[in-house]
């Protein structure tokens, strides 16, 4: 079942760096931005995590928690996060099953054939737990976390 905007978000409980579990109720009242990224420590992922980060006190005013999500697990998070200092949670979704709910892993183009794999995507969810925009597929990593930041923005 896709997601759609208006509709209840998907509940997830996935582990931090830490082995911290973070579930969407965890979140209640606040608005999150759910990012879904391919791999730690490459190029689109570090600069759209940067850019993100940079923003971070922007998105704080807004009262809003950047959540970055990846098959990766712990220890990739942990080295990631210190490397590039970021002040958000890195969530693990190993098994890809909350990507699967959030439309974030399935068919995609790469490189003109058709691949399964991660879809660079983001889910702005409300703080009443409804879905307020999903952007399915991120066509710029770097700028991307700046049209979120407009989006929010636009709300208040």
């Amino acid at each position: 079942m896709p997601i759609e905007e208006g509709k209840k978000a998907p509940d997830f409980k996935l582990p931090d760096a830490t082995g911290a579990v973070h579930s969407l109720k965890d979140y209640a009242g606040k608005t999150v931005v759910l990012y879904f990224y391919p791999k730690d420590d490459t190029p689109g992922c570090t600069k759209e995590a940067c850019t993100f980060r940079d923003l971070s006190a922007d998105y704080e005013k807004l009262d809003a928690v950047v959540l970055g999500v990846s098959p990766d697990g712990a220890e990739d998070h942990q080295a990631f996060s210190k490397k590039f200092k970021l002040p958000f949670p890195l969530l693990s979704d190993e098994d890809r099953k909350v990507m699967t709910k959030y439309g974030a892993y399935g068919e995609k183009m790469m490189y003109g054939k058709v691949k399964i794999g991660i879809i660079r995507s983001t889910v702005v969810i409300g703080p009443d737990g409804k879905i307020l925009k999903h952007w399915k597929k991120v066509p710029n990593a770097e700028t991307h976390p700046e049209k979120v930041l407009a989006f929010l923005s636009g709300l208040k």
